[in-house]
């Protein structure tokens, strides 16, 4: 399968050596919409966020950051149903954008209006061309989940620049954790020549959060330099 993904100099997973922890000065709600059509003006580097639903995908942005209520936390799965952006501001006053999307998976909801939602998410991913990077959310609590590696391979046949994120590392000891994640990754060389970057986060300890703020930052850095 050809590779979706941007390679990076500073290595994989637990790997990242952080080279500078990028800062967030404010960070705040600014649309939702239901296509990628009515989405804020292409003009900033966007970066989206996407997952199986009760992934932890609000909580995660929340905790990247540092604002506890920006993204709503709900406990009834598939409550995100639209393209929400938040606008974040970094060191150096720059401006970019970070994306909410619906979750896939579970959601209790019509046929008709999952397959609207399909593809709207399709038509976001494939057609926002600002969208630098798309961040998969994977419960790091579980073994490898068929509807996860499914939409890795879609995004490989889409060629969509993607790393991965295991939530909810502090839900399991370390061991149980780098064992999900390795045979995660196990699974997905089944069809893949490399694994993708990852980053293994818990919402709870801020594990991964310098992490993803430098590869972040380091992609931006790169898309005002294009």
């Amino acid at each position: 399968m050809d590779q979706a993904f941007r390679k990076d100099k500073k290595g994989v997973g637990s790997s990242f050596i952080i080279l500078h922890v990028m800062e967030i000065k404010d960070a705040r709600y600014l649309i939702s919409n239901p296509n990628y059509k009515q989405c804020p003006p292409p003009e900033r580097p966007e970066y989206a966020f996407i997952g199986r639903s009760n992934v932890g995908k609000s909580s995660l942005l929340n905790m990247i950051t540092g604002k506890k209520n920006l993204a709503k936390i709900s406990s009834t799965p598939g409550k995100t149903q639209l393209i929400n952006h938040f606008e974040v501001l970094s060191e150096g006053n720059f401006k970019w954008y970070m994306v909410d999307l619906p979750g896939y998976g579970y959601a209790k909801i019509s046929q008709s209006s999952r397959r609207r939602w399909e593809q709207m998410i399709e038509e976001y991913i494939r057609k926002r061309e600002n969208l630098v990077c798309l961040f998969v959310l994977i419960d790091s609590r579980h073994e490898p989940q068929k509807i996860d590696l499914e939409f890795i391979d879609q995004l490989g046949k889409w060629q969509i620049p993607f790393v991965l994120v295991f939530t909810k590392s502090d839900k399991n000891k370390p061991a149980a954790t780098q064992r999900n994640v390795n045979a995660f990754i196990r699974s997905l060389l089944v069809t893949w020549e490399e694994p993708p970057p990852f980053f293994v986060t818990s919402s709870v300890t801020s594990e991964g959060r310098d992490a993803i703020l430098d590869y972040i930052g380091e992609l931006n850095r790169s898309y005002t330099r294009g």
